[in-house]
Formats: C-alpha cells, sequence, structure tokens
C-alpha cells in the first residue's frame, strides 16, 4: 500500500478537500497554476495580505477561499486614472465626483449575464462608461487558465467597482469586500445587502451595519437601496460615499416606478445619487437623469438586449440627454393647450 508523504497535508480550497505537499499559501497558488497577482485569499476567515503570501504557512486542516473578480452586477488613489471619455467639446464639462474620484460619463454598466467577455468589452467601450461592477468570486481552481475579465477589461483603463452582489448579511458583504480591496487594493465599492431572493430588495438593517463597518475601516461604499428618502439621510450619515435607490426591483426592466421619492432623496442628498436597478431602455435612463440624479447603474438592460453593443451606445447618448434635459429645466406643464405660434395678425 502506498503511504502518504508525512508533509503531505490536508486542506480545504474553496468547499473542496485536497491533498498538497506545499509549505506556503505562494506554493499553493503556483501549485494550481494560478496567478497571485490576480487573486486574494482567505484562510480560516482571515484575509492573507498578497505581500505575506510566500511566509503563510499551510497547516493540515486549514481553510482557504481563493478568489477573483467575475463578471457581475473602485480605484485607489494611486491606481492609473481611468480613460477619458468626456462629453461634446463644445459644451462645458459636465463631470461629477465620489469620494475623490472625478469621471465624465454618467453611466455605469454591470459586467454580468454577457454571451461572452469579449461581447461585455464591447458593449463597455460603446456605452463610454468609465466605471464597471465587478462581482468576487471562488477561482475555478479545476481549470487556472480560464479567461479572466482583467483578460478583456483592463481595470487601469476602467474603474472597477467591487459589489457584494449575492449577499444576504452585512457579515457576508463585509467579508467580499474585505477580500476584493486585498484583490485589487480598492477602496471604492459599491454595498449591497439584499432581504430575500424572490425581489432582491436590500435589507435596509443589514445594509446600514455594513455601511458603519466598512467606513470605519476605510472603505468608500456606494450602497443600493431602497428609494426611502429617510433611509438615505440615515446611510450618509453612517458613511455612504454614494446613495443608490432602486427604480424597480434588479433586473425588472420596468423603469422608474417612484418619481416623488428619487426626487426627494435628490433633493436632500449631500452626496452623490444614482439609480440603481430596474432600467429596461433609454427612455427610462432619460427619465432617471430628468430627476436630477448624478448617474444611472444598469447591466441587464444592456447585457439581455437583441443587439447589447447598440443598447449600449443607446443608453450613452440617453444618460447625456436626460442630464442635457434637467440642465435645461423643463418647460413648465398646463392644464390646457398653449398655442405656439401667436393668434394676432391671423388672415
Amino acid at each position: 500500500m502506498t503511504q502518504r508523504k508525512t508533509s503531505d497535508r490536508s486542506i480545504t480550497v474553496n468547499g473542496d478537500m485536497r491533498r498538497t505537499a506545499a509549505a506556503t499559501i505562494a506554493a499553493l497558488v503556483t501549485e494550481l497554476a494560478l496567478d497571485p497577482a490576480k487573486v486574494a485569499v482567505e484562510r480560516n476567515g482571515d484575509i492573507v495580505p498578497r505581500s505575506t503570501l510566500a511566509d503563510a504557512p499551510l497547516s493540515d486542516g486549514d481553510t482557504l477561499e481563493i478568489v477573483h473578480f467575475v463578471g457581475g452586477g473602485d480605484h485607489a488613489a494611486d491606481a492609473a486614472e481611468p480613460s477619458d471619455t468626456g462629453p461634446d467639446d463644445s459644451w462645458p464639462d459636465d463631470s461629477w465626483s465620489v469620494a475623490g474620484h472625478r469621471f465624465h460619463s454618467r453611466l455605469i454598466v454591470g459586467t454580468g449575464k454577457y454571451t461572452d467577455f469579449a461581447q461585455n468589452a464591447a458593449a463597455l467601450e460603446a456605452s463610454g462608461a468609465q466605471i464597471v461592477t465587478v462581482a468576487v468570486r471562488r477561482v475555478n481552481v479545476t481549470d487556472p487558465n480560464a479567461p479572466m475579465l482583467t483578460d478583456y477589461i483592463d481595470p487601469k483603463k476602467v474603474t472597477y467597482l467591487p459589489n457584494t452582489a449575492g449577499c444576504f448579511t452585512a457579515d457576508d458583504a463585509i467579508r467580499t469586500l474585505r477580500l476584493a480591496r486585498e484583490a485589487g487594493g480598492w477602496d471604492l465599492v459599491k454595498l449591497e445587502v439584499l432581504g430575500e431572493a424572490r425581489t432582491l430588495y436590500p435589507d435596509m438593517r443589514e445594509t446600514l451595519k455594513a455601511t458603519e463597518v466598512l467606513a470605519k475601516e476605510g472603505f468608500h461604499p456606494m450602497v443600493y437601496c431602497v428609494d426611502d428618502p429617510i433611509a438615505a439621510k440615515q446611510l450618509e450619515e453612517a458613511g455612504a460615499v454614494a446613495i443608490m435607490p432602486l427604480g424597480a426591483p434588479i433586473g425588472s426592466g420596468l423603469g422608474i416606478q417612484n418619481r416623488v421619492t428619487i426626487r426627494l432623496i435628490v433633493e436632500g442628498a449631500s452626496v452623490p445619487v444614482l439609480v440603481d436597478a430596474g432600467v429596461g431602455t433609454a427612455s427610462d435612463a432619460a427619465v432617471a437623469m430628468e430627476l436630477g440624479v448624478d448617474g444611472v447603474l444598469m447591466n441587464t438592460a444592456i447585457a439581455e438586449a437583441a443587439d447589447p453593443v447598440r443598447m449600449a451606445r443607446a443608453m450613452r447618448l440617453a444618460v447625456q440627454a436626460g442630464r442635457d434635459a434637467y440642465l435645461a429645466g423643463r418647460m413648465a406643464t398646463r392644464k390646457y393647450a398653449d398655442p405656439s405660434s401667436p393668434l394676432a395678425g391671423l388672415i
């Protein structure tokens, strides 16, 4: 009978038991044919800083999570500036800022549900967006050479906004974003803590708890929330750097369901407000911008369109049009007709 080497260790990696002769986490990562620069590692519930992987010993019975960024759905101060996809030169600068980061595009797009990464990258280009949301998920250790999002969308040119999609407790969301910061160094993050799977509505009690913890740890959370002006103000006071009320349930495409409360949130906020979720087509994006929000985040509306690249371009134009309409100031509404041409002097 073959005896196992005394140096072999029995460990759990991403939920699966395996045996390894690796003495350190760095050696294990190399054994799995992974790029240490593109992953983050948690051991027995604690983040292992990338700079210490070579010195972090493996012990029998250790449980490790190895994660990276995937499509779903950011940058530290020392990261490269986002590419400038600014407005037409004939218009004055109308950029916006959040937590010290400045952007020209007011459209943020997700990276889930696309046919492949190439289609995702093409749609991003057409959208003109400078921020993309990304999810944090386990690395597929059985296929380390599988394409990764970072191979198609360069985080040095586009701001990655790690999110907590799929988290239903504050603790899970906090843990996810700690791993995200280790993987990419980002402090600007998108927080969402869901209440239940059917509606994907946020659990505001858990969301507020997570916001407070993350803010104390130096994160800059942009927070998905209900369209409630009171809850929005509470999040701002807890440390949210942007308020992101839903326009309608995630992935529903129903459009902006409550313009009154969105407008009240805009009027009461001293941080950026962005509509997050519910946009289905370009007119929905324009309506959101006409309410005075600073931007719109969407994913399904583009990814599930018959022609995602063309829809991405439509959304870019709609966001710009809605913003211009808001700045221009719409005409007053009237109960009765008012002729455009004077009635005096008729033949």
